[in-house]
């Protein structure tokens, strides 16, 4: 469990922080030297995948997903370009600071008689065991 906790953590780290937009910039480098590789050497594919002025659409997204979040004052959510602050709420309304259910649950009703024998369902030894002369 403490695991799991601390890979959410990680998670919501990672996510706070941008890294997102540097994992899929990393995907758009390498579908574009996988792409350049197959027409030219790998040392040509590398120098113009990191030149700037070829750009794919991927690190042009990357590009302005990473100026607009930079953008934002502290606490302000992103929104796309030309849609409104009341477009980027959610529909659902937000649920209620306390709900409390009580149901009484009665205690489990285990199979005694599984667990716990009856001393008289035992048979009784064969043969009485030997006495000391």
């Amino acid at each position: 469990m403490r695991r799991v906790s601390a890979l959410f953590v990680l998670c919501a780290w990672l996510l706070a922080s941008g890294a997102h937009w540097d994992f899929v910039q990393g995907f758009a480098w390498g579908r574009m030297i996988a792409a350049y590789s197959r027409t030219m050497p790998l040392e040509q594919a590398i120098k113009l995948t990191f030149t700037a002025d070829n750009l794919c659409g991927v690190c042009e997204f990357v590009a302005e997903g990473k100026t607009r979040a930079d953008a934002l004052p502290v606490g302000q959510t992103p929104t796309a370009p030309g849609e409104t602050v009341a477009k980027a709420k959610p529909p659902i309304a937000p649920a209620p600071e306390h709900l409390f259910v009580f149901c009484p649950v009665s205690e489990p009703q285990w199979p005694t008689e599984h667990f716990l024998p009856d001393a008289n369902a035992r048979p009784a030894p064969p043969v009485e065991p030997p006495r000391a002369a």
